[in-house]
């Protein structure tokens, strides 16, 4: 039998069965559902783009998978060669896996080795946000501050090389004042944290964080797994101020096949760049650029930029502030709005309790969690197909 993520098992109620998918809409037996998180945020293009389902078949037809381990292949070349040109910077470096997760934890091994390449081994400290969400693995949970994913470590006891704060400047200066000789790296989710609550804060954070990094020789890494491809009205956060890493995952496959890259820029490479073997980087997925992924990925980046999608999120931002701007009920806490993201807090997570079949029947796939009723839209969504999840989310708070 299956064992489904985020569940008890004993006490779940049964998950709808898709049976089929096509642009926004998830397809049961009997419903046809407005897919309103994009299947865990991946889907920016939708269900069966014909471009992205031609390249995956295509390249399945050459071979599906050969291992980077002593071969490449034209996919993978192609695709690092593409991210070098669409990243800011001299973000060049392309270390490819099979997820977000994974990602996230090469990055902090790279970080971390960095130092040690350099002979310096007292940097064992990372700096981390609170309500950070980077991933399920171990090191990723370690990193993260959300005790509803992670308690599980709790079987260890407290942190010793990871340090919390929240996303506010003082605390920001405070941290570095006190262990900027200790950390390795300051990890964040840029501008919009997810399954921490889908938080939002100021690019001045993060500019100041740029400028402490730089300061102390502090690594900064962007986790943009699911901020990447436009999510928060930019095209990547590192647009507008500039990571030492990026990790990328989600909509870098436009959802269609498991992938992620952990991308360095020239410092951290030449960091590993040596004539002693101890200094290269130990890692190596199986899947890492598989070839149908590759393929996929440079059929997403291709739609993502010959078909506007920057514009498309300005307009579902836009529709978004229309609908939603002052909306108010009991047991709203409060209305946050970035970009292809809009999220309801409320004050108790039981009102929330039955909204997802309330909206499996008025056309809506939903999925809220803990206090967060949210909507993370695929890209080609219509207006009306907008306004019908919004509307959804409003009837319920009106009932």
């Amino acid at each position: 039998m299956i064992w489904y993520p985020y569940e008890q098992m004993k006490t779940m109620k049964q998950p709808y069965e898709i049976i089929d998918a096509n642009g926004v809409y998830l397809y049961t037996k009997d419903a046809k559902l407005i897919d309103s998180v994009s299947s865990w945020w991946c889907m920016i293009h939708g269900y069966k783009h014909p471009l992205i389902t031609e390249a995956i078949k295509k390249q399945a037809d050459k071979f599906s998978h050969v291992m980077l381990g002593g071969l490449t292949h034209e996919p993978a070349i192609r695709l690092s060669n593409k991210l070098a040109e669409i990243l800011p910077g001299d973000l060049d470096y392309c270390f490819f896996s099979d997820s977000g997760s994974v990602a996230v934890e090469v990055s902090l091994k790279m970080a971390l080795q960095y130092y040690m390449n350099k002979g310096d081994t007292k940097r064992t400290k990372i700096l981390a946000l609170t309500h950070a969400y980077h991933g399920d693995t171990f090191k990723a949970m370690e990193v993260g501050d959300d005790e509803d994913y992670h308690f599980v470590l709790e079987a260890y006891g407290p942190k010793t090389n990871v340090i919390n704060i929240p996303t506010e400047i003082d605390a920001l200066c405070q941290a570095f004042e006190k262990y900027h000789d200790q950390l390795n790296a300051f990890i964040v989710e840029p501008l919009l944290q997810g399954a921490g609550g889908m938080r939002m804060y100021d690019i001045s954070f993060l500019e100041k964080a740029r400028e402490l990094c730089d300061k102390y020789g502090v690594l900064l890494i962007f986790d943009e797994v699911a901020t990447g491809f436009g999510r928060t009205g930019n095209r990547f956060v590192a647009d507008r101020v500039l990571p030492d890493i990026i990790v990328l995952g989600k909509a870098l496959v436009g959802g269609y096949i498991g992938h992620a890259v952990t991308v360095a820029n020239k410092k951290v490479y030449d960091g590993f760049y040596s004539d002693d073997d101890r200094h290269a980087l130990m890692h190596g997925p199986t899947f890492m650029g598989n070839a149908l992924a590759a393929s996929a990925a440079l059929a997403s980046i291709e739609v993502f930029e010959k078909e506007n999608y920057m514009d498309k999120i300005k307009e579902i931002e836009r529709i978004t502030h229309r609908e939603l701007d002052g909306f108010m009920a009991p047991g709203i806490k409060e209305v946050r709005i970035m970009g292809g993201c809009a999220c309801i807090e409320v004050n108790d997570p039981e009102i929330l309790e039955g909204y997802q079949d309330y909206a499996y029947k008025r056309g809506v796939f939903a999925r809220p969690f803990l206090n967060y009723l949210y909507s993370m839209v695929p890209y080609i969504i219509k207006e009306n197909e907008l306004v019908q999840i919004f509307d959804t989310m409003k009837e319920w708070f009106n009932r």
